[in-house]
């Protein structure tokens, strides 16, 4: 008999009832040990977890350290973008342009959708005929106003011009003191208009050099563009052909303080006065103390400047022009029968709205705004004013026109809202524009037009202040 307090515990199996010796496999229950090697296997464990965890970084480092290395080697580069068909000149004194980032230097042509086709906004001729391209015969225009008498000292001395004068308002020796009934006047058609516009006094400032003056002369056709108080860079015009090169004059106004912050920057002028394409023209005594003011001259004011001029193309400094300039002569003036483009406003129509916006941005004090729409308010300007069904608001960054006696005079009495009220143009040149209602033969073209025209590179840096 067994002793159950001594007794083993066994597990049977029924396969073991085959075994030979017939005796039953008694089976003890171990404890597993455990494994003596886990430290050595964590560290690799560890690293595969964070690689799982990370690889997305890992990928994106090396991609950024190229993209990296890549823009630092093209911004090396100072040959532009080179169309086959269309040159970029370059002369031997030309300081390239470092910034080749954005949208500088770019040629590809902005398009737009219409009834369901995409088609391009600016509509140039082929380049084999834009080298052929000539710039037609003057012609005589059926217009009431056949000559433009601009207003000086010597005609009409202006004795109320006084330093508190100039001080109490913008008007000075370069405007000549507009009194009311004068710019009454000024809107009214008749044979031989008689207008201040600009250069009235022999002292008034914007002073050009002898040799300046002669080279200007010599411009039938000119692209012009200016910057003063060193506010931004000179960008090269791109895109023309060698025909126009040598039709076409492209003039770079400038003041003391550009030139310095041009020369720091590595662009200096050549003894031929040129800087690439532009030929540069230092303006000396500037008028007037706001730096935009002083940018309408040019603007405003070609036909005072270049007066044997028959077309020019304004262009702000902050944009890089990009088109050929006889062919978008051809497209925007000659094609359409017009003696005056410029884009319409990109957001607003009215008057009205803009000048919310303009006290909003802090382009304009409230109380110089509100004594400009009071003014035309009083007279009758309309809410919404529209030329030809098209928005009468202008973005104004560039304008091309024919030299006729009208566009003189619309520039004219355009340029003396400016100086009178405010300086931004926007808003006084609907208001011109409903005054002088002669003036048909305009093409407000859209603002994808303007895109195609230009590179907006936008301003640089803020533009010091005139201090007299």
């Amino acid at each position: 008999m067994f002793n159950n307090n001594n007794s083993l515990s066994i597990s049977v199996s029924d396969e073991d009832e085959e075994e030979p010796s017939g005796k039953m496999r008694v089976r003890v229950r171990r404890k597993r040990k455990k494994s003596g090697f886990r430290g050595k296997n964590e560290l690799p464990r560890r690293i595969v977890k964070q690689l799982l965890r990370w690889w997305p970084v890992l990928l994106f480092l090396p991609a950024a350290a190229l993209l990296l290395f890549e823009a630092t080697r093209i911004g090396r580069k100072t040959t532009p973008v080179v169309n086959n068909d269309l040159v970029i000149h370059k002369k031997d004194n030309f300081a390239a342009d470092n910034r080749s980032e954005g949208n500088l230097n770019r040629l590809d042509p902005t398009t737009r959708v219409v009834g369901g086709v995409r088609t391009r906004c600016l509509k140039l001729l082929p380049p084999e005929e834009l080298q052929h391209l000539e710039i037609p015969m003057e012609k005589e225009y059926n217009n009431p106003i056949k000559k433009v008498v601009y207003l000086s000292e010597n005609e009409i001395p202006d004795v109320t011009l006084s330093l508190q004068h100039m001080e109490a308002s913008r008007f000075n020796l370069f405007t000549g003191n507009q009194t009311l009934a004068q710019r009454e006047q000024s809107f009214k058609v008749s044979e031989t208009a008689r207008v201040h516009c600009g250069f009235y006094c022999e002292n008034g400032g914007f002073k050009l050099s002898d040799e300046d003056k002669s080279y200007m002369k010599t411009c039938n056709v000119v692209v012009s563009t200016c910057t003063f108080g060193g506010g931004d860079d000179l960008y090269q015009p791109i895109g023309m052909s060698e025909a126009s090169l040598k039709k076409v004059c492209y003039v770079a106004f400038w003041d003391e303080v550009t030139l310095s912050t041009q020369e720091a920057q590595g662009r200096r002028i050549g003894e031929d006065h040129f800087i690439g394409n532009w030929r540069i023209v230092i303006v000396r005594d500037l008028p007037f103390r706001d730096q935009r003011l002083n940018g309408k001259i040019p603007k405003m004011l070609a036909h005072r400047l270049f007066p044997n001029a028959r077309y020019s193309i304004w262009v702000d400094s902050k944009s890089q022009f990009r088109r050929d300039p006889l062919g978008v002569l051809e497209a925007l003036l000659w094609r359409s029968n017009s003696v005056f483009a410029i884009s319409e406003h990109g957001a607003r129509s009215s008057v009205y709205d803009e000048a919310k916006a303009v006290v909003k941005k802090n382009k304009a004090t409230p109380e110089e705004v509100a004594v400009q729409l009071t003014q035309y308010r009083q007279d009758g300007l309309p809410e919404d004013k529209r030329f030809n069904g098209k928005k009468a608001l202008a973005e104004a960054s560039v304008i091309v026109r024919e030299h006729t006696p009208l566009t003189n005079l619309l520039m004219c009495v355009w340029f003396n809202e400016v100086v009178r009220f405010t300086s931004r143009d926007q808003l006084s040149f609907p208001y011109v524009l409903w005054r002088i209602k002669l003036l048909k033969d305009i093409h407000m073209f859209p603002v994808c037009t303007r895109k195609d025209l230009v590179n907006s590179m936008g301003h640089i840096r803020k533009a010091k202040p005139l201090i007299h």
